[in-house]
């Protein structure tokens, strides 16, 4: 049974290609660094020679942390552990981070009782998930001459949802429809 060969890069080369936030090993254009060991210890300052020889006696790569202090700061660390613990953090924000939608419920200003109601239900359902929600009336032909039945249509709506959500932003008419965005309040 043959086994195969793995190549094994240098800790110089093996992220240089990855790398685009940091600079890492050779691509460190510093005459002298701030050197920080692999437990976070204060090595002082070094020639970067000697400060690349630590890193690959350690078996590690050199990261430049803060490239616009005087002389840069450099930490000895494994460049590919603290890349996947940075996307683990980012990933966990993400998750943890609440993306509202704007929906959008329309009403003409000729509705019926019941069309209102079923379209009110809707507004109320996507205050409560949390979205902001546009409120519109469209005007078609000559309806647009009449503009205040749109604007009583759009007050009612937030009269009756002003204790779940806040009026973001007050009605307006925008070419042939008039607009209201309201925004649910925090819990």
């Amino acid at each position: 049974m043959c086994k195969r060969r793995t190549r094994q890069l240098s800790p110089i080369w093996r992220w240089n290609i990855i790398s685009k936030d940091h600079q890492i090993n050779e691509e460190i254009r510093a005459k002298e660094v701030r050197l920080v060991g692999p437990e976070g210890e204060q090595l002082g300052i070094k020639p970067f020679r000697e400060a690349m020889q630590m890193a690959i006696d350690a078996n590690m790569d050199l990261v430049n942390v803060a490239p616009q202090a005087k002389p840069p700061v450099c930490r000895i660390m494994d460049y590919g552990k603290f890349r996947y613990e940075s996307q683990k953090k980012e990933k966990e924000a993400r998750k943890n981070q609440k993306i509202v939608d704007l929906k959008e419920v329309w009403f003409r200003s000729n509705i019926e009782e019941h069309d209102y109601q079923t379209k009110f239900r809707n507004v109320v359902k996507f205050l409560n998930e949390g979205d902001k929600v546009k409120c519109s009336v469209r005007f078609r032909g000559r309806e647009i001459a009449h503009a205040n039945i749109g604007l009583k249509i759009l007050e009612r709506v937030a009269s009756e949802v002003a204790d779940i959500c806040t009026v973001e932003r007050v009605p307006k008419l925008e070419g042939r429809s008039m607009i209201m965005i309201l925004a649910p309040k925090s819990h």
